[in-house]
């Protein structure tokens, strides 16, 4: 029975060399990873109220909104890497890198229970673009869905009942300085999962899902819209009225450039307290402006752990001009608080960080992950 490396390498005219099998996840050297991006450019204060200038205590406010939450859909999305074989093609050696990618969203029914509404979990490969051999004819697209549909017919993948939803090739050109061929593989199958994102929280609004009422949170940064023109740009934001990036891992300096202080100002952080939210803007999509600030929802003795950065984009004239409604910005504070309980302590080392909604969804993707044994032993 052909396995899917050595039809792969049959049908491209490369050579397979059965090269070691891992996940990148489980063998990567620990590191921090940051949601923030480069290039981060903060303009002025993005809340109407500027008087601001320290924190704020939302405390009182969260416990008066207890009752009522603001959130009714929570967001995640997930992704496994493999390293699964080398191919040659020319002169060179590339690694052909797998993922399974989860991306979920799970629904409030009531104020103690939550139910699963939307899973997408697709399976991608990411091969070098020399795969295929002609690539100045400009038919990559064509190319590579036809040889996914070629391998989705092959015994091996109709025996387990799985499908191979996507060949997503990567740039092949000549490294530079500290770049991988690995990572380019990773960066494919991160973007088919962005992209994921980006169309379930669409098909929410076109569902007419999420309104003044029913906000949706969105786990990690919303830093990953890419710059499109005017009109298509417009109608993106807009869709994102009601989504709240909240984000567990942040670099403490990100802003440093333009607020003084605001790795400490965060640190210091009282519980249920709120920095002032500012408005930026990045380099990679200078068309759209954030606001963000930090939220301190549990008192720990690390100083930035219990501490999630808030993002909301700007979606309105006044908004980009005035800032984000301090109001908006109180209550969203106030709810994200009542989120935070109960607590997934022994489970999970970001407990402190952890909106336990959040939690559950990424629970939930996890448990319809193919086992890492099993998929591998596909290739």
């Amino acid at each position: 029975m052909t396995k899917i490396l050595d039809f792969i390498a049959k049908e491209t005219d490369g050579k397979n060399f059965k090269s070691y099998k891992y996940c990148f996840e489980s063998v990567d050297i620990p590191k921090l990873i940051y949601d923030d991006k480069k290039g981060i450019q903060v303009k002025k204060k993005g809340e109407t109220d500027k008087s601001l200038q320290n924190y704020k205590s939302v405390e009182k406010l969260a416990k008066k909104v207890s009752g009522k939450p603001l959130f009714r859909y929570f967001l995640d999305g997930s992704r496994r890497t493999y390293k699964v074989d080398d191919i040659a093609y020319g002169k060179r050696l590339y690694p052909i890198i797998a993922g399974q990618i989860g991306v979920a969203v799970c629904e409030r029914v009531n104020q103690h229970s939550f139910k699963p509404v939307r899973l997408e979990n697709p399976l991608v490969i990411s091969i070098p673009e020399n795969a295929n051999a002609e690539t100045s004819i400009g038919n990559q697209d064509l190319f590579f869905n036809n040889l996914k549909n070629k391998l989705n017919k092959q015994t091996i993948l109709k025996n387990h009942h799985i499908e191979i939803n996507k060949i997503s090739p990567y740039n092949n050109t000549a490294l530079k300085d500290n770049d991988k061929y690995e990572d380019r593989g990773v960066v494919k199958i991160q973007e088919e999962m962005m992209g994921l994102e980006q169309k379930i929280v669409f098909s929410l609004v076109k569902a007419k899902k999420l309104n003044d009422e029913s906000f949706l949170i969105k786990d990690g940064s919303l830093e990953y819209m890419k710059s499109g023109e005017a009109r298509e740009l417009s109608q993106i934001k807009s869709n994102y009225d009601c989504v709240v990036g909240v984000s567990k891992s942040f670099n403490p300096e990100a802003l440093s450039n333009d607020v003084k202080d605001i790795s400490r100002k965060i640190a210091e952080l009282p519980n249920y307290c709120r920095t002032p939210a500012f408005m930026y803007q990045t380099l990679i999509i200078p068309n759209v402006k954030f606001a963000v600030w930090y939220l301190r929802i549990r008192k720990t003795l690390s100083p930035f752990d219990g501490v999630l950065k808030i993002e909301k984009i700007l979606v309105r004239d006044i908004q980009e001009e005035d800032g984000l409604d301090s109001d908006e910005i109180d209550l969203i504070s106030a709810n994200i608080i009542n989120e935070r309980n109960p607590v997934c302590y022994g489970h999970d080392t970001r407990w402190a960080k952890h909106i336990y909604p959040i939690y559950l969804t990424e629970n939930y993707i996890k448990s319809k992950y193919l086992s890492d044994i099993h998929f591998i032993n596909l290739f």
